[in-house]
């Protein structure tokens, strides 16, 4: 039985489920997510569109979309933020903050060569994205 996991935005409006496990988490160092989150790095979690769901306030979620490559979605009454849809690499970025009952596993860091945080916790640091995500792949020195 895969476990679930809830969520909701900072008022409570809209809560969400993602169900099993994410495909990937780590940390993103780039300037977009340090805006958007209002921090220095994101902590993300990546899951399968399919993994989540919506469960209730659908139609107080607002997107905001930069760029096509990320679909950033709030609350429309507090604004807090609760996920992102990676079109171009068919993941849904739920923050981790948004999952508190999931225990954060961070693998890799992404977008590192934009970092203003330097991290020292032996994980991989991508200058930019995985190569399979049409990134680099390269990696760089904590």
């Amino acid at each position: 039985m895969s476990q679930t996991y809830k969520g909701a935005c900072f008022c409570g409006a809209v809560t969400l489920e993602a169900t099993g496990e994410p495909e990937a988490m780590g940390y993103c160092h780039c300037r977009s997510c340090r805006s958007w989150s209002a921090g220095p790095v994101n902590a993300f979690t990546l899951w399968k569109p399919g993994a989540v769901k919506v469960t209730k306030g659908e139609g107080e979620i607002a997107t905001y979309a930069k760029t096509p490559a990320s679909e950033r979605q709030y609350c429309r009454k507090c604004g807090g933020h609760l996920m992102t849809m990676h079109p171009g690499f068919g993941l849904m970025d739920v923050y981790a903050a948004t999952l508190p009952d999931l225990e954060f596993k961070p693998g890799v860091h992404v977008n590192y060569a934009e970092t203003v945080l330097p991290m020292k916790d032996g994980l991989p640091k991508l200058k930019d994205f995985p190569a399979e995500l049409g990134g680099s792949g390269e990696m760089m020195a904590e």
